[in-house]
């Protein structure tokens, strides 16, 4: 019910809106403002989206929790949606969610509210595996009998699309 809510208000406030601000700045100032701050919001998410991309790379990669860099990648996502939407409230909130301590204030309400069951992470197998730990593979039976297959590719000469 509090969905459906929210999306009759958010039109009604942005109608309300632009008749107040079309009304008192007029149309063309109006229209420019809304263009404007699409193309920056869009800017703004792309550079903050990278940056965040790269935090969940660098998590990932370390092991760690990658919570944080997803909800804040989410929020930016949801930021950019907004920005994009034409209108004045959706503007707002969206370059309001583009301020990291928005972001992580917002994200400590969202966690507090969540409760995770399990994380775990699992590491793929290195060359210098100890022994005793099982290793899935696949395998093909080659006898006496079975033709051999070259050990070399024959000489061709380059396709064109790689320098030698």
């Amino acid at each position: 019910m509090w969905l459906f809510a929210i999306f009759l208000a958010v039109p009604l406030v942005e109608i309300a809106l632009f008749i107040t601000v079309g009304g008192a700045i007029g149309l063309w100032p109006t229209l420019a403002i809304v263009v404007l701050t699409a193309l920056v919001g869009t800017w703004l998410v792309r550079s903050q989206g990278l940056q965040t991309l790269r935090a969940l790379r660098g998590a990932l990669d370390r092991l760690d929790d990658p919570t944080r860099p997803l909800g804040h990648g989410a929020m930016i996502l949801f930021a950019g949606a907004l920005l994009v939407t034409p209108g004045f409230f959706t503007d707002t909130v969206g370059f309001l969610l583009l301020v990291p301590g928005i972001r992580e204030a917002l994200f400590r309400v969202i966690v507090s509210h969540a409760r995770v069951e399990a994380f775990s992470a699992h590491v793929a197998a290195s060359p210098g595996q100890p022994k005793g730990e099982v290793i899935d593979g696949d395998y093909e039976e080659v006898g006496p009998e079975a033709p051999r297959r070259p050990t070399h590719r024959p000489a061709r000469p380059p396709s064109g699309w790689t320098r030698h």
